[in-house]
Protein backbone atom coordinates (compact mmCIF):
# COMPACT_ATOMS: atom_id res chain seq x y z
CA UNK A 1 0.00 0.00 0.00
CA UNK A 2 1.11 3.42 -0.31
CA UNK A 3 0.89 6.28 2.00
CA UNK A 4 0.88 10.23 1.38
CA UNK A 5 3.97 12.32 2.38
CA UNK A 6 3.04 15.95 3.33
CA UNK A 7 5.13 18.56 4.81
CA UNK A 8 4.61 20.63 8.16
CA UNK A 9 1.85 22.72 5.72
CA UNK A 10 -0.18 19.76 5.35
CA UNK A 11 0.62 19.91 1.63
CA UNK A 12 1.38 16.51 -0.26
CA UNK A 13 5.24 16.71 -1.26
CA UNK A 14 5.59 12.72 -2.09
CA UNK A 15 4.20 9.34 -1.28
CA UNK A 16 5.85 6.10 0.73
CA UNK A 17 5.15 2.51 0.13
CA UNK A 18 4.71 0.14 3.00
CA UNK A 19 4.55 -3.46 3.13
CA UNK A 20 1.21 -5.13 3.35
CA UNK A 21 2.89 -8.02 5.43
CA UNK A 22 4.13 -5.64 8.29
CA UNK A 23 1.35 -3.01 8.34
CA UNK A 24 -1.90 -4.59 6.33
CA UNK A 25 -4.29 -7.44 7.55
CA UNK A 26 -6.04 -8.43 10.62
CA UNK A 27 -4.93 -6.30 13.56
CA UNK A 28 -4.21 -8.48 16.44
CA UNK A 29 -5.65 -6.34 19.13
CA UNK A 30 -5.09 -9.22 21.49
CA UNK A 31 -1.48 -8.35 21.47
CA UNK A 32 -1.73 -4.93 21.92
CA UNK A 33 -3.73 -5.58 24.90
CA UNK A 34 -1.03 -7.91 26.21
CA UNK A 35 1.83 -5.53 25.57
CA UNK A 36 -0.76 -1.99 27.07
CA UNK A 37 -0.98 -4.29 30.78
CA UNK A 38 2.37 -5.19 30.81
CA UNK A 39 3.58 -1.58 30.24
CA UNK A 40 0.96 -0.59 33.05
CA UNK A 41 1.85 -3.05 35.45
CA UNK A 42 5.82 -2.13 34.95
CA UNK A 43 4.39 1.50 36.07
CA UNK A 44 2.66 0.37 39.09
CA UNK A 45 4.69 1.55 42.28
CA UNK A 46 4.00 -1.38 44.69
CA UNK A 47 4.59 0.47 47.79
CA UNK A 48 1.60 -1.19 49.25
CA UNK A 49 2.62 -2.53 53.00
CA UNK A 50 0.69 -3.84 55.82
CA UNK A 51 2.06 -4.88 59.56
CA UNK A 52 2.90 -8.24 60.11
CA UNK A 53 2.27 -9.97 63.74
CA UNK A 54 6.19 -9.03 64.16
CA UNK A 55 5.58 -5.33 63.27
CA UNK A 56 2.49 -4.58 64.80
CA UNK A 57 3.75 -2.73 68.63
CA UNK A 58 2.78 -4.72 71.31
CA UNK A 59 4.47 -6.99 73.98
CA UNK A 60 5.40 -10.52 73.23
CA UNK A 61 4.60 -11.59 76.66
CA UNK A 62 1.98 -14.93 77.10
CA UNK A 63 -1.03 -13.33 78.30
CA UNK A 64 -2.00 -16.26 80.57
CA UNK A 65 -0.48 -19.75 81.30
CA UNK A 66 -1.18 -22.61 78.67
CA UNK A 67 -3.65 -24.72 80.64
CA UNK A 68 -6.05 -23.74 83.81
CA UNK A 69 -8.56 -20.99 82.99
CA UNK A 70 -10.39 -22.69 80.62
CA UNK A 71 -10.15 -19.67 78.59
CA UNK A 72 -8.63 -20.79 74.51
CA UNK A 73 -4.91 -20.83 74.53
CA UNK A 74 -2.81 -17.64 72.95
CA UNK A 75 1.02 -16.98 72.89
CA UNK A 76 0.68 -12.82 72.38
CA UNK A 77 -1.25 -10.29 71.92
CA UNK A 78 -0.20 -9.62 68.87
CA UNK A 79 -2.10 -12.71 67.49
CA UNK A 80 -4.06 -11.99 63.94
CA UNK A 81 -6.85 -13.66 65.60
CA UNK A 82 -7.10 -10.52 68.29
CA UNK A 83 -8.09 -6.93 67.74
CA UNK A 84 -5.32 -4.59 66.60
CA UNK A 85 -2.52 -7.93 65.96
CA UNK A 86 -1.18 -8.37 62.86
CA UNK A 87 -2.36 -9.45 59.68
CA UNK A 88 -1.81 -12.60 57.67
CA UNK A 89 -0.70 -12.36 54.02
CA UNK A 90 -1.48 -8.77 53.67
CA UNK A 91 0.10 -7.12 50.75
CA UNK A 92 3.81 -6.33 50.72
CA UNK A 93 6.08 -3.95 48.47
CA UNK A 94 6.46 -5.83 45.53
CA UNK A 95 7.49 -5.22 41.68
CA UNK A 96 4.38 -6.10 39.44
CA UNK A 97 6.68 -5.56 36.33
CA UNK A 98 7.29 -8.60 34.22
CA UNK A 99 8.78 -9.65 30.96
CA UNK A 100 6.63 -10.70 27.59
CA UNK A 101 8.03 -12.27 24.40
CA UNK A 102 10.37 -10.19 22.52
CA UNK A 103 7.92 -11.68 19.42
CA UNK A 104 4.79 -10.43 21.31
CA UNK A 105 6.10 -6.79 22.08
CA UNK A 106 7.08 -6.70 18.23
CA UNK A 107 4.01 -7.55 16.96
CA UNK A 108 1.95 -5.49 19.68
CA UNK A 109 3.66 -2.75 17.42
CA UNK A 110 3.34 -4.09 14.12
CA UNK A 111 -0.37 -3.63 15.23
CA UNK A 112 -0.76 -0.87 16.71
CA UNK A 113 0.62 0.97 13.48
CA UNK A 114 -1.26 -1.48 11.37
CA UNK A 115 -4.68 -0.13 12.90
CA UNK A 116 -2.96 3.99 12.65
CA UNK A 117 -2.58 3.18 8.79
CA UNK A 118 -5.38 1.25 8.20
CA UNK A 119 -7.80 4.05 9.87
CA UNK A 120 -6.05 7.23 8.41
CA UNK A 121 -4.77 8.57 11.90
CA UNK A 122 -1.29 7.80 10.68
CA UNK A 123 0.41 11.21 8.89
CA UNK A 124 3.87 10.81 7.29
CA UNK A 125 5.64 14.05 7.24
CA UNK A 126 8.61 14.78 5.48
CA UNK A 127 10.53 16.22 8.35
CA UNK A 128 9.89 17.29 11.92
CA UNK A 129 11.66 20.32 13.15
CA UNK A 130 11.46 23.38 14.36
CA UNK A 131 13.24 26.73 13.88
CA UNK A 132 12.60 28.27 17.06
CA UNK A 133 11.87 26.77 20.64
CA UNK A 134 8.36 28.39 20.82
CA UNK A 135 5.01 26.09 22.25
CA UNK A 136 2.60 28.40 19.69
CA UNK A 137 4.80 28.09 16.64
CA UNK A 138 4.65 24.04 17.57
CA UNK A 139 1.02 24.26 18.00
CA UNK A 140 0.60 26.21 14.83
CA UNK A 141 2.48 23.43 12.90
CA UNK A 142 -0.03 20.65 14.66
CA UNK A 143 -2.95 22.41 13.57
CA UNK A 144 -1.79 23.06 10.13
CA UNK A 145 -1.48 19.34 9.70
CA UNK A 146 -4.62 18.92 10.86
CA UNK A 147 -3.46 16.98 14.38
CA UNK A 148 -6.10 17.41 17.34
CA UNK A 149 -5.99 15.60 20.54
CA UNK A 150 -3.76 13.72 21.97
CA UNK A 151 -1.28 13.05 19.42
CA UNK A 152 2.60 10.94 19.05
CA UNK A 153 5.23 12.17 16.60
CA UNK A 154 8.07 10.16 16.12
CA UNK A 155 11.41 10.39 14.26
CA UNK A 156 15.09 8.71 14.04
CA UNK A 157 16.54 11.36 16.17
CA UNK A 158 13.99 14.05 17.61
CA UNK A 159 14.80 17.61 16.57
CA UNK A 160 15.81 19.61 20.50
CA UNK A 161 13.94 22.64 19.88
CA UNK A 162 10.55 20.56 18.59
CA UNK A 163 11.18 18.84 21.75
CA UNK A 164 11.62 21.83 24.16
CA UNK A 165 8.21 23.54 22.02
CA UNK A 166 5.76 21.09 22.24
CA UNK A 167 6.89 19.61 26.12
CA UNK A 168 4.03 21.73 27.29
CA UNK A 169 1.78 20.73 24.97
CA UNK A 170 -1.11 18.75 26.96
CA UNK A 171 -1.52 15.47 25.26
CA UNK A 172 1.81 15.50 23.06
CA UNK A 173 4.62 13.71 23.04
CA UNK A 174 8.07 13.02 20.65
CA UNK A 175 9.72 9.84 20.80
CA UNK A 176 12.37 8.34 19.06
CA UNK A 177 11.20 5.93 16.35
CA UNK A 178 13.61 2.97 18.04
CA UNK A 179 12.02 3.48 21.64
CA UNK A 180 7.92 3.82 20.81
CA UNK A 181 5.69 0.79 22.60
CA UNK A 182 2.34 0.00 21.43
CA UNK A 183 0.71 1.43 23.92
CA UNK A 184 2.21 5.20 22.87
CA UNK A 185 0.87 4.37 19.39
CA UNK A 186 -2.62 2.65 20.92
CA UNK A 187 -3.23 5.27 23.26
CA UNK A 188 -2.95 8.11 21.04
CA UNK A 189 -5.38 9.79 18.92
CA UNK A 190 -3.05 10.49 16.06
CA UNK A 191 0.56 9.39 15.03
CA UNK A 192 2.68 11.22 13.41
CA UNK A 193 5.78 9.87 11.94
CA UNK A 194 8.65 11.19 9.78
CA UNK A 195 9.34 9.35 6.06
CA UNK A 196 12.88 8.20 7.75
CA UNK A 197 11.28 7.11 10.99
CA UNK A 198 8.99 4.75 8.99
CA UNK A 199 11.16 3.33 7.39
CA UNK A 200 13.01 2.61 10.32
CA UNK A 201 10.09 0.92 11.98
CA UNK A 202 8.86 -0.90 8.48
CA UNK A 203 12.28 -2.51 8.98
CA UNK A 204 12.54 -3.58 12.41
CA UNK A 205 9.02 -5.04 12.43
CA UNK A 206 9.37 -7.02 9.18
Amino acid sequence: MTVDVVNTENKKVGTVSVSDEVFGGRVKTDLIHESVVRANAAERRGTHATKVRGSVSGSGKKPWRQKGTGRARVGEIRNPLWRGGGTVFGPQPRSYAYQLPKKVEKGALRAALAAKIQGGALIVVDALAASEVKTKAAVGMLTAMGVDGKALLVDVRPDEKLALSVRNVPGVALLPSNRITARDVAGTKTVVVTQAALEKLEAALA
